[in-house]
């Protein structure tokens, strides 16, 4: 968690709490301000929360289980950004178990993602009990706090209720033999969730935002708690109730950033605006070791601050449909004729840089391409063609073949990569330099060592969690689902302007024919604009549309033609929910397995 003043951003009480899987049994090894030289030792339960000073800690503790999944060795698969590998516009390189027809309810991400989420519940429920009666702290801190781990512990259990369709609700902090709860339904976890979200807004003591600079961002405020109400209503369908807490959002002083004109989407992800009026909730992050983001490490590649791994890449199912900047649908066929009708692998002869060597020409030959479709001296003006004149969010998003990026020095991603290319601007180097893959832009950090990052494992833009375009295009998604399309397009307008593309109802190819058309909208433009953002996948297990949008046949981690890597597995429906971890059964004889997960 992190705290500011007016000038610099400092980390105020840094906690790291360790608590044994699924059990508060102690609090240990706890940092205090950067700046403090009395460095706290080891903190014992009984110890925690008896003072002003520990209170603060202890709270601290309850939000670094935000940070549980991030791990600075390698992709731990867990972060929140990681979850796009499984939806429609991701991908990991290697393939994943879920989109492989391999994972098992012994799979370690699954156990993890339950255990780590459990532990900031159970985090959760100890504040709000020692917050009680062990806290000397005022009335109005102690009602906060409580406030806020109130929202904690319902974020937790939503994320939990997402993948897991049902799960033990715990309100009290217990120990590890007291884990014996069989599963709630899913409908009785979101109503759980809905009590503790109700139960913050309606505390006095709870603002309803803070403003940038303010000492308390980062912390919980009513805001976010309206917007995630908002959201679990998404998933109740009481749409009613989701548009009246979107209402009270706005109403609360939330806006989209538009401070950087036209490129103010762009701009929105930098670090200067990471406490815009758009930012609702985030993970807080700085350039500390352990206490900064990971997105550059594994969505950056050999190119940039530090030699990163590109494990996730962009789908080129995302690529496709954005949407000419007028609003028309992108057509491969408009760019190069008879495109769409090739094998998708005899299609790489477009996007062959200009001036191949023979010896390159050879290969690509060898492999079977037309080269007689070569352009030798127009090759890469071709191509580019087809990123030109697009929604400004896929250059925002996506490094494109042959556009520029601002690595450690200048380069521009071309294929096939050359070590040396005799050119003033060098080849994008990659970890998968043998296929040529979309990059991540979003997130990846730019320019030198010390411009934006220090190092690697360690950036310093927070991660948002909910912002103020999520909320737009669900409060569109809960009006449109009541019929009430010309008001729900209108809020999809005011995404689409800001991003600049053009707007709904202005020409033939944008207007909008009925709810299921405005629906199938609403959802690519959450598709486009949430990139690397860990929204996409929840919203296809959410949408029920998993097995169509990214199981279709022929799909799976592609390269930017479209031939395929590794291809993907519809496994069955029970894709549509995770399994309970193996060893929690074994653990607890009282839970019960998903159906359909046998293995």
């Amino acid at each position: 968690m992190r705290f500011y003043n007016n000038t610099f951003k400092i980390k105020t009480r840094i906690c790291r709490i360790g608590f044994p899987a699924l059990a508060l049994l102690a609090l240990a090894g706890c940092e205090p301000d950067l700046l403090d030289t009395s460095p706290y030792g080891s903190v014992s339960s009984n110890t925690m929360w008896t003072t002003d000073n520990l209170t603060d800690l202890g709270m601290t503790g309850v939000y670094n289980g935000l940070r549980l999944g991030i791990n600075t060795s390698a992709a731990s698969g867990r972060e929140l950004y990681h979850f796009d590998r499984l939806g429609l516009g991701g991908q990991q390189r290697d393939g994943e178990p879920f989109m492989t027809g391999t994972a098992t309810v012994g799979n370690g991400n699954v156990s993890s993602v339950w255990s780590e989420l459990y532990e900031g519940v159970h985090r959760a429920n100890d504040a709000i009990k020692n917050l009680t009666e062990k806290s000397p702290s005022s009335a109005e801190k102690k009602a906060r706090y409580i406030a806020e781990s109130k929202f904690l512990r319902a974020y937790y259990y939503s994320r939990l209720n997402q993948l897991f369709k049902g799960v033990p609700i715990y309100l009290e902090p217990v120990q590890l033999e007291e884990i014996t709860k069989g599963r709630e339904t899913e409908a009785k976890v979101w109503e759980q969730v809905i009590r503790d979200l109700s139960d913050a807004i309606n505390e006095p003591a709870l603002p309803d935002k803070y403003a940038k600079g303010n000492a308390g961002f980062g912390h919980a405020t009513k805001g976010a708690a309206y917007a995630l109400r908002g959201k679990t209503y998404m998933y109740t369908k009481q749409w009613d109730l989701a548009i009246a807490d979107f209402e009270k959002v706005k109403a609360a002083g939330y806006a989209l950033f538009t401070g950087g004109g036209a490129d103010s989407y762009r701009l929105l992800f930098k670090q200067a605006n990471e406490q815009s009026d758009e930012m609702i909730f985030s993970i807080q992050h700085m350039g500390v070791s352990g206490y900064g983001s990971t997105t550059q490490f594994f969505c950056g590649t050999r190119s940039s601050t530090g030699s990163c791994w590109n494990t996730y890449l962009i789908s080129p199912n995302i690529v496709d449909l954005y949407e000419n900047q007028d609003g028309t649908r992108f057509n491969w066929d408009a760019v190069i004729p008879g495109y769409n009708a090739m094998p998708v692998e005899k299609r790489e002869v477009f996007f062959l840089r200009n001036n191949l060597t023979a010896t390159e020409i050879a290969a690509m030959t060898a492999k079977g391409l037309d080269m007689g479709l070569y352009l030798p001296n127009g090759n890469e003006e071709r191509i580019l063609k087809a990123y030109q004149n697009r929604d400004p969010r896929l250059q925002a998003n996506v490094i494109t073949p042959y556009a520029h990026y601002n690595g450690t020095t200048p380069v521009i991603s071309r294929w096939p990569y050359r070590v040396a290319n005799g050119l003033a601007i060098a080849d994008l180097r990659t970890d998968t330099g043998n296929l040529f893959h979309y990059l991540h832009r979003k997130f990846v950090y730019e320019g030198a060592p010390g411009v934006e990052i220090e190092n690697r494992t360690y950036g310093p833009t927070d991660f948002p969690i909910i912002r103020y375009a999520d909320v737009l295009l669900m409060w569109a998604e809960a009006l449109n689902e009541k019929g009430k399309t010309t008001e729900a397009v209108a809020l999809v307008n005011e995404v689409r302007a800001r991003a600049g593309v053009a707007l709904l109802n202005s020409s033939t190819a944008t207007t909008v024919t009925g709810q299921a058309n405005l629906r199938e909208r609403i959802r690519n433009e959450r598709r486009m604009e949430f990139v690397n953002e860990g929204i996409d996948y929840f919203d296809e297990l959410r949408w029920g549309t998993l097995k169509e949008s990214v199981f279709y046949a022929g799909n799976g981690v592609k390269q930017v033609w479209g031939t395929v890597v590794v291809p993907y597995i519809w496994s069955g429906d029970f894709l549509y929910s995770w399994p309970i971890p193996q060893s929690e059964i074994e653990r607890n004889a009282n839970l019960q397995q998903n159906p359909g997960w046998l293995n």
